[in-house]
């Protein structure tokens, strides 16, 4: 008896490599590979379409890739953060569709990428994250007038970046002045956090990443960067160290579920500090992944997909699936 169908939709330029790992866990779980399909094809003016096959499973149609299939699961994945929104259409037909997959949360994919949302959500949840202003293209005056409040030691992060490569430590009037006009090139909106204060007593920043599924975490890491003005990520040469789930500290434990909770995803990877009581950065919707994180990360993440799909196929049995209209077709447009 073969295994489930899964489809793996990805964007193929990003460089961080998910799909590579996916794609892993998807064979050593399932014992065959999925269908790896590029996600650009169901953005708008793409040419992938989205059909209802029986009234129960959706059909994928990438004339673009000369593929057709029957997905039992949609793994949606590495998505770029300036592409996502790109993608809601697509989101919305396969919830239409009952998909199964985690992938289909317009809404909390859109509260975790535009990061003054985040911090609007973390205020109305009372999710703990160091003080912060959202910056519009503001005049020097406001700039300055931000910078004072949050005590002249802040970092400038657009609302929707990523990598940390577009993320500044500023702690003095010069510093902001470029940060204000590298926004202003952009045309990006921006915000102006406080320092944590989150160095180590041998002078390193840290930080960590915990990954949290089905409202638990499953794995973390603290990241350790020598170079204290540079964002602690490991794509910006920090050392990640792996922490098992019952060595994390509670506090950031219960933290990192809370704010995963506060976006309404199903799944995410938490950047925080301990310092200040325990505070949260930001919330990432598909967190990269690093050697070791197959099996701490990558398989539960698809397993979990499967045990979706077990519960569904459980719900069904029995019951005679309602159909949809005869021919109906809708594009991911």
């Amino acid at each position: 008896m073969s295994g489930p169908c899964v489809a793996l939709i990805a964007d193929p330029t990003s460089p961080e490599g998910c799909r590579e790992y996916l794609a892993r866990a998807v064979e050593v779980l399932t014992g065959a590979p999925p269908h790896r399909i590029d996600a650009r094809h169901f953005a708008p003016c793409g040419t992938g379409r989205v059909r209802d096959r029986d009234g129960v499973r959706l059909r994928l149609h990438v004339p673009d890739q000369g593929l057709e299939v029957v997905p039992d699961v949609v793994v949606l994945y590495e998505i770029p953060p300036h592409r996502r929104r790109a993608l809601a259409a697509f989101q919305r037909l396969l919830a239409h569709h009952h998909a199964v997959t985690l992938g289909a949360g317009v809404a909390a994919w859109r509260t975790a990428t535009e990061k003054d949302r985040t911090v609007a959500h973390f205020e109305r949840d009372g999710v703990a994250h160091m003080d912060t202003v959202v910056l519009s293209r503001p005049g020097a005056r406001e700039a300055a007038a931000a910078f004072e409040r949050l005590g002249r030691d802040t970092w400038a992060r657009p609302v929707v970046g990523t990598g940390g490569s577009d993320t500044f430590h500023v702690t003095t009037e010069a510093q902001l002045a470029e940060a204000t006009d590298y926004y202003a090139r952009r045309r990006s909106a921006w915000l102006l956090s406080r320092d944590a204060g989150n160095v180590t007593a041998d002078g390193d920043r840290h930080q960590f990443r915990v990954f949290v599924l089905g409202g638990r975490v499953i794995h973390a890491r603290e990241h350790i960067q020598p170079a204290t003005d540079t964002p602690c990520n490991t794509c910006q040469g920090a050392t990640a160290v792996p922490i098992a789930p019952a060595d994390l500290p509670r506090r950031l434990a219960e933290l990192s579920v809370a704010a995963t909770a506060s976006m309404g995803l199903p799944f995410a990877g938490v950047d925080l500090a301990i310092e200040n009581g325990g505070v949260v950065f930001e919330v990432n919707v598909q967190p990269a992944f690093i050697d070791g994180e197959l099996e701490t990360v990558a398989v539960p993440y698809i397993q979990a997909h499967l045990d979706a799909l077990a519960r569904t196929a459980g719900s069904r049995r029995g019951h005679r699936p309602a159909r949809s209209r005869p021919g109906a077709a809708v594009r991911a447009a």
